[in-house]
């Protein structure tokens, strides 16, 4: 399946549009669809926005205004009849996924892969009541979804191991280094790790032990500084891996285990806070410092996929198991 195959998108909001981008830029022709009427008219000048910002960074070689004639924006699902490939991008909410999926397969062929952008439902939940579950799978995207390599490709436990290789080689199509989850789980790779991470963070903070600010300076300064180079794997054996077995033994038991949202996020997210997205979050911004975070975070991760770039993934070196 070429870059330049028909591609369609359901959902146009943060990161429907960089997701839009990114096909874009990788060749494809997008058909999206978005039943917002306020987000159909956004859309548009949104992914021109990401695109311009693409060429100035070299991400994209083409003129922005010629790229984007590569994109429809409709309210119509029958606008998805031709993909080859349909991205979901709504919610966070099983109920409206499967809604959703369920019009796409009344859209398209029987053969399209039908990717649901999540970043915890399991596939094999998705895949219920599907007429087609065979060719539904995770494709989890991060953010920004032009800039970033990041992708995890998700197998449900209906998914057929040609639609993830297709899936697989279509990602690297984009840009990007996938990782195949090749057994269902919630939450896939990345955020089984950091989910436990922030459960960490938030308990010293809830605990006294630390600051929101000293958390996040440790961890910046420490994770930050290593993490784009190596995964966690490679770092135990950079830095010796009896070290971390000790202290394993003396750690892990008292680590937070805690099966509930804690405190500290029930509490902020009642407030109304969504970050820098309405200037409330952890921190207390003006409007223009959150604008200014925005831009800066788009900035850096130009920045550090750069970086990244420069310091292979792999050697030819190859992991136990």
């Amino acid at each position: 399946m070429p870059a330049e195959t028909p591609a369609g998108l359901v959902g146009v909001g943060l990161m429907g549009t960089s997701i839009a981008a990114c096909l874009l830029i990788a060749g494809h022709t997008v058909a999206a669809v978005e039943v917002d009427a306020p987000k159909r008219r956004r859309a548009r000048s949104a992914v021109l926005a990401l695109l311009e910002g693409a060429r100035k960074e070299k991400l994209l070689r083409g003129d922005p205004a010629k790229v984007i004639q590569r994109l429809a924006v409709s309210g119509d699902y029958s606008a998805l009849a031709g993909s080859r490939i349909v991205i979901e991008s709504t919610v966070e909410d099983l109920p409206t996924k499967r809604q959703v999926i369920g019009k796409v397969e009344r859209a398209v062929s029987p053969q399209t892969i039908i990717g649901s952008n999540t970043s915890a439902i399991p596939i094999t939940k998705l895949q219920k009541g599907a007429r087609h579950p065979e060719r539904i799978l995770g494709i989890h995207w991060g953010e920004p979804a032009h800039v970033l390599r990041f992708m995890e490709i998700i197998c449900g436990k209906k998914t057929l191991p040609a639609y993830a290789e297709r899936a697989m080689t279509l990602a690297r199509h984009w840009g990007k280094e996938p990782s195949l989850v090749r057994r269902d789980i919630r939450g896939f790779i990345t955020n089984r790790v950091m989910y436990a991470m922030l459960r960490e963070a938030l308990h010293l903070v809830e605990s006294g032990y630390a600051t929101i600010a000293d958390v996040d300076r440790s961890l910046r300064n420490d994770y930050g500084y290593w993490m784009t180079f190596a995964g966690p794997f490679r770092y135990m054996d950079l830095t010796g891996v009896p070290a971390y077995a000790a202290v394993m033994r003396g750690l892990f038991p008292e680590l937070d285990c805690g099966k509930k949202v804690p405190r500290l996020m029930k509490k902020l997210v009642k407030t109304g806070a969504r970050g820098v997205a309405n200037a409330k979050g952890f921190y207390h911004y003006t409007p223009a410092q959150a604008q200014r975070w925005e831009e800066l975070f788009l900035k850096f991760s130009y920045e550090i996929r750069a970086l990244a770039q420069k310091y292979p993934e792999d050697v030819g070196d190859r992991p136990i198991r």
